[in-house]
């Protein structure tokens, strides 16, 4: 329990620090908790202490951990890539954000289930802005054409746009990657889609939050930096070799 709330208490501290450097409010920037592979109990630590955004990569994953973590007061996202087959089963589970959203294909399937159950969703357009086979999320220049096309889809309700960083040392490559969201979000934003906003961006995670938050990351995504390292890298959840289960 006290490494958690140790680590917590720091990313917070890193969060304010970036933000002072920027020039920018820490109430701007949204800490999002990535609880792959972590038990409910551990969850459950930062959530009583606090902690509101949580965020999944696996439909399974969700399953396995909503009974136990229903009564808490939270608020749940859905970080990973979806398979289409699993949207009916990924909406049981309260989530208010898919920030994976990265093809027309899925979104005209979830806006279908979406209709059938009377509802909305809020929903972030993932760009692959390192250019990585493999890592998922629509190509920089067809973001715009795919924003519009899903707006159109009135009960999915584009909030902005979601990257997963370069996993490299070179901070230079990695702010690229974040720098080049920031342009595409102007670019959206500037085309003025009825019903769409570009206030949030997604992006940075334990290891080059910093760096997100200077080019203007509203939510960072921080997992292992606070529960600790897991079996695998970051990588191995990012990988298009790794489907969801």
């Amino acid at each position: 329990m006290a490494d958690i709330l140790e680590h917590l208490q720091e990313i917070r501290k890193r969060i304010e620090r970036a933000c002072s450097a920027s020039g920018r409010a820490p109430e701007e920037v949204r800490l999002l908790l990535a609880t792959k592979t972590v038990p409910p109990a551990r969850i459950k630590i930062a959530l009583q202490e606090g902690q509101r955004l949580i965020a999944e990569n696996r439909v399974q994953e969700i399953r396995e951990k909503h009974a136990a973590l229903k009564a808490v007061p939270h608020e749940s996202h859905f970080i990973g890539h979806l398979q289409s087959n699993k949207i009916k089963e990924l909406l049981k589970y309260d989530i208010s954000c898919i920030q994976s959203v990265d093809r027309l294909e899925l979104a005209e399937k979830l806006h279908q289930r979406l209709l059938l159950e009377q509802r909305t969703m809020e929903v972030l357009i993932q760009v692959n802005t390192s250019n990585e086979d493999s890592k998922f999320g629509i190509g920089p220049d067809a973001a715009l054409e795919l924003v519009k096309a899903v707006a159109g889809l009135g009960s999915i309700k584009i909030k902005g746009l979601m990257t997963i960083g370069l996993f490299s040392a070179d901070t230079g490559k990695v702010r690229g990657c974040f720098r080049l969201l920031k342009e595409i979000r102007d670019q959206i934003a500037a085309a003025a889609i009825p019903g769409v906003e570009m206030k949030a961006l997604s992006m940075g995670m334990s290891g080059d939050l910093e760096t997100a938050i200077e080019e203007g990351a509203t939510i960072v995504r921080v997992g292992t930096a606070i529960f600790g390292k897991r079996r695998y890298p970051d990588s191995y959840y990012w990988n298009e070799q790794t489907p969801d289960a």
